[in-house]
């Protein structure tokens, strides 16, 4: 019979504890822990993020930078912690910030802001279910009060609604603040459920809380189109001569490329049309403290690319579901507040600007890439910096 891991009822987030679980890994495995085993920090401030905690893993922070944003919440020059155990990426996106910092800078909006629960409701038919979707629409104030009851921060937006055989699917939209949300929309919505079900004159043979179309840690099309998290737009126009000069190739070899680039990605179902935004996102989640696992969603993207008769080079990527936080979840861990502070989004009120700076990362190192494609060092430079045999 397997051992279980030691756990305290009283103390569990302690020093003490976490050397005993290591002392029982190494037992059970004959690993040795001794880097998992050295942190900073008080294991208490970990309660909430993880359980039996044992140590951390520590994973190489880069600096890139300065990244030059001009946004709505985000102004001015920032410095870019990236978490990474890729060599290359944090110098290819370092090149990136500085041609667009040499182009005057990135232009970076929030656009939409939702996140989503979605249950569905269970009848005896399509008009059964049909009848109940019209009674929602009729009572959403009620259902927005029995939503917002359960949080300070989150505001339900609007609901959503699709039928399929006899069931009725609701996609309630919230927005949460500095928040990433998905638990506070989880209650709220749960909440919101209850009261339905309470208060629906007719029957409703069941409902799920999760009905699959929230896609949570799942890209979807859906969000893409609506939104979940923040929708960013970060753009650029780029004179010709910096191509040049900084990239080692042009604006039309650029705008061409994007051109085969799109039928590329067509051919495959690509979520994303750009070049490696997940890369960037990821770098900064892990920095940062996010939910590592919402790149499965963040990192969808929208890329468009024009040339005009002076040889300025605009492009634009549009990510449709960047699932963040300055405030609550991981973003109060030690390394990871550091790194919140660094940019100036710790905290409440920060979530939008942290917002428009990963957009503009993600537009760094799209141009980056995408040059080092065209210009023939793509594979030089992994050699050069990514070798670690």
């Amino acid at each position: 019979m397997s051992t279980r891991i030691p756990r305290s009822k009283d103390n569990d987030y302690t020093k003490e504890m976490a050397d005993e679980r290591r002392a029982f890994a190494t037992e059970k495995t004959g690993a040795s822990l001794e880097h998992v085993g050295n942190y900073s920090f008080d294991p208490a401030i970990t309660a909430g993020n993880i359980e039996n905690f044992m140590g951390v893993a520590q994973v190489p922070i880069g600096l890139a930078g300065p990244l030059l944003v001009n946004g709505e919440h985000a102004q001015g020059e920032f410095y870019i912690p990236m978490a990474t155990a890729e060599g290359t990426l944090v110098a290819s996106y370092n090149r990136g910030m500085r041609l667009l910092r040499e182009a005057g800078g990135v232009k970076v909006s929030v656009v939409d802001d939702a996140m989503q629960r979605a249950p569905v409701f269970l009848f005896d038919d399509a008009r059964e279910a049909r009848a109940f979707g019209e009674w929602v629409t009729e009572n959403f104030d009620a259902i927005k009060d029995a939503a917002e009851s359960t949080t300070k921060s989150g505001k339900l937006r609007n609901i959503e609604q699709y039928a399929a055989a006899r069931m009725q699917y609701l996609r309630f939209n919230f927005t949460t603040g500095d928040a990433a949300g998905q638990n506070m929309v989880g209650k709220a919505t749960f909440f919101a459920c209850e009261w339905i079900k309470a208060n629906y004159p007719e029957k409703i043979n069941r409902y799920i809380l999760s009905g699959a179309m929230d896609t949570d840690k799942k890209h979807s099309q859906l969000n893409t189109l609506h939104s979940r998290g923040k929708r960013v737009i970060a753009e650029a126009t780029i004179p010709g001569h910096l191509i040049r000069s900084i990239m080692g190739t042009t604006a039309e070899s650029l705008f061409k490329m994007r051109a085969i680039s799109q039928v590329g990605n067509f051919m495959a179902g690509s979520v994303n049309t750009g070049a490696h935004s997940a890369n960037g996102i990821t770098a900064m989640f892990i920095a940062t403290g996010q939910d590592v696992a919402n790149v499965a969603e963040s990192s969808a993207a929208i890329t468009f690319a024009d040339l005009d008769d002076d040889d300025n080079y605009y492009i634009a990527i549009t990510i449709p579901s960047l699932i963040i936080a300055s405030f609550g979840g991981g973003t109060g861990l030690a390394t990871q507040n550091e790194c919140l502070k660094m940019l100036g989004c710790d905290g409440s009120g920060k979530a939008h600007k942290l917002a428009e700076i990963i957009g503009g990362v993600v537009l760094a190192g799209e141009l980056s890439l995408s040059s080092a494609v065209l210009a023939g060092d793509w594979v030089s430079s992994h050699d050069a910096l990514g070798r670690n045999r």
